[in-house]
């Protein structure tokens, strides 16, 4: 009687903790953060993919500068990607912030989101067979976020800690409550093989691929050059539904060169596949060729849906010329985008006047309803232009001599200490004129800084333009070793944990941190978090535009420049889904067309044909003439190739 008793109560002491988990913990094959996931636990693949896209061909793709390593994860080197690190679940591309299960089959949370647990497929492998296990998962946090980028450690800063509850099951326990980010950040987290690394120092670059379990590897390389993507044959995923109809190419090789101007050349040669342009210029004027007026060589602009942004010169605020906040101001009045944007970039683009721009994310107007309510908390700590005068970048009439604009630098800088002598802007207390520096490493913006530090020089500022080299440039920045230079902080449809990393106060000493700028505000920091505990999208919205508010309010860059589309060139040997996608061109979902291929190349010979026949016929000896003219304009490319090259206007 007692053991039935017993039993009688297990029972029902079994049913009530299952009756609360079930009212409490979430167990599903995805997570949103807000709303339910679009995709249910049944769904075959993406709306926007092709099911039934052919795999096979070659991708042939440019990047500018160099690679000297394939390990992506440590401060050190200049890393190229493998195709073969895999992450615990990942986004749709159609939904503002959802992740699927990838290596991780369910997730598990509950409802105020201060832990989550993985629970990991039984299929998962690496390269090498073995299975990718529970063990992975937490040598692979460990390891980031003590020996990896420093970026680990700031963007896990909320995990508090990690355990191994079976050989593919892993929680993640957190510091704070009511972080709805939290379970999906740690879900992108990179997962790397143990077992691999146990015989390796993890600290140094390498050469040596990386074991992985992704879908391509490194098949081939050369350090500096190339390298080459291959498919993986077995690889274990393939059929998952999250990865249906993408990662189509069968090889992926991937060439490096020294500037855009012979990326663009290899581009109309043929010799690579695929480019998106970066530069207003080179898209108004570099491809009036047969190619392209033929449809052989496809230009063309894909609207998407995403926020751009802010790209913008970065204005160091840990330098004392930049501290007060007039002076900052003053000189974004030196920066002439209409006159800029209809010489030099054919009227292209739009100026950004927000953090958050091309999204609903982006502040304008003056604020009302419950964002005024939250700025409200803060009014002593505030400008009173937030609430009263809607934030607008300078505007000029396109001359190129923004008289006006310069006027009102002026009167900030006498404001600010600063007066003109001797042609010189000149601090009233030390004595010194104005001066600092724009880094560079791109040769294309020289032509687009120039004109504005032609202005800065109207104004008595000994402001001078400073072009390194991409190792140079990658260690300046790292340890804030400039005054100023060009960044873009790009955004998602759903920000959250890594605006801590972009403007917090705890970053602005973080040398892996993307607080270029040296904020250290207090009201800026409680935003932040405001932000990051949104409950809904709504609130999520009316607190990112608080936030953009203030940023602007700071005048901590002076804003460049967006465009609302990808403009993309390739040759017509591709095909990708009807569907449009609010990412614009996700070339993960293209694929080879073998009939378009056969077509394009019969094309290009019966073209080269012809021509060739022509020639001869009416000019018998104009080939030894061609052949002695190509030799002469090789000789005066590399010659004068430095003092020809030009690039993007767009960061990368």
């Amino acid at each position: 009687m007692r053991r039935l008793l017993f039993f009688c109560f297990a029972l029902n002491l079994f049913a009530s903790i299952q009756a609360i988990a079930s009212d409490d913990v979430i167990v599903s094959h995805a997570i949103a953060m807000h709303g339910e996931p679009k995709y249910g636990p049944d769904f075959a693949h993406f709306d926007y993919v092709n099911p039934y896209a052919p795999k096979g061909g070659t991708l042939r793709l440019a990047n500018q500068g160099t690679f000297d390593s394939f390990h992506g994860f440590i401060p050190k080197g200049n890393a190229a990607g493998t195709g073969s690190v895999e992450t615990l679940l990942t986004s749709s591309a159609d939904e503002p912030f959802t992740e699927y299960g990838l290596i991780a089959e369910t997730i598990e949370y509950p409802k105020d989101r201060s832990w989550v647990i993985f629970n990991l497929r039984d299929e998962a492998r690496w390269h090498d067979g073995e299975p990718v296990t529970a063990d992975d998962v937490v040598w692979s946090f460990e390891t980031l976020t003590s020996k990896g980028s420093p970026q680990y450690r700031f963007y896990y800063a909320g995990v508090g800690s990690v355990e191994k509850l079976g050989p593919r099951r892993v929680k993640f326990s957190f510091r704070e409550k009511g972080n709805r980010e939290l379970p999906l950040i740690v879900g992108q987290l990179p997962i790397l093989p143990k077992h691999y690394w146990a015989t390796r120092d993890f600290e140094k670059t390498t050469l040596e691929p990386p074991l992985g379990s992704g879908p391509y590897r490194i098949a081939e390389f050369e350090a500096a050059r190339y390298y080459v993507q291959e498919k993986v044959e077995d690889y274990w995923g393939k059929d998952l539904p999250v990865n249906v109809g993408l990662n189509n190419f069968e090889r992926i090789r991937v060439d490096f060169y020294r500037d855009d101007t012979a990326i663009r050349l290899a581009l109309k040669s043929g010799n690579i596949d695929f480019r998106r342009e970066n530069q207003a210029k080179a898209w108004a004027l570099d491809y009036d060729v047969p190619a392209v007026e033929k449809g052989w060589l496809k230009k063309e602009l894909i609207k998407h849906q995403l926020p751009t942004g802010m790209q913008g010169f970065v204005l160091n605020t840990r330098r004392s010329v930049f501290e007060d906040i007039r002076v900052r101001e003053a000189l974004g009045y030196a920066f002439d985008f209409e006159w800029t944007n209809k010489n030099l970039f054919f009227s292209q683009y739009t100026r950004t006047e927000s953090y958050f721009s091309n999204s609903e994310l982006a502040s304008s107007g003056l604020p009302t309803g419950e964002e005024l309510e939250i700025l409200e908390r803060y009014r002593n700590d505030l400008p009173e232009r937030i609430f009263t005068t809607p934030f607008r970048a300078p505007a000029t009439d396109e001359t190129g001599w923004p008289r006006d604009n310069l006027r009102q630098a002026f009167v900030l800088l006498e404001q600010a200490g600063w007066v003109v002598r001797d042609l010189k802007l000149i601090n009233e207390t030390t004595g010194e004129q104005m001066r600092f520096e724009i880094l560079l490493v791109s040769p294309a913006f020289e032509r687009i800084v120039l004109p504005f530090v032609r202005n800065l020089k109207r104004l008595g500022i000994d402001a001078r333009v400073r072009l390194v080299d991409q190792t140079q440039y990658i260690n300046r920045l790292r340890s804030f070793d400039f005054d100023t230079f060009i960044f873009t902080w790009g955004q998602s449809d759903s920000p959250g944990n890594e605006q801590r990393n972009f403007w917090s106060s705890a970053a602005a000493d973080n040398p892996s941190s993307r607080n270029f700028a040296g904020i250290k505000d207090p009201v800026v920091d409680q935003l932040i978090e405001l932000v990051i505990s949104a409950p809904t999208r709504e609130s999520l919205v009316t607190r990112t535009r608080a936030l953009d508010r203030v940023l602007l309010a700071g005048f901590y860059v002076i804003p460049n420049w967006h465009i609302q589309a990808d403009r993309v060139l390739y040759w017509d040997k591709f095909s990708r889904p009807s569907t449009l996608t609010r990412t614009g061109a996700m070339v993960g979902r293209w694929w080879y067309d073998e009939e378009k291929a056969t077509g394009l190349e019969q094309a290009r010979q019966k073209d080269v044909s012809l021509t060739t026949t022509e020639t001869e016929s009416d000019h018998p000896g104009f080939a030894t003439l061609a052949v002695a003219l190509a030799g002469l304009v090789l000789i005066g490319y590399f010659v004068f190739r430095r003092a020809w090259r030009t690039g993007g206007d767009a960061m990368p």
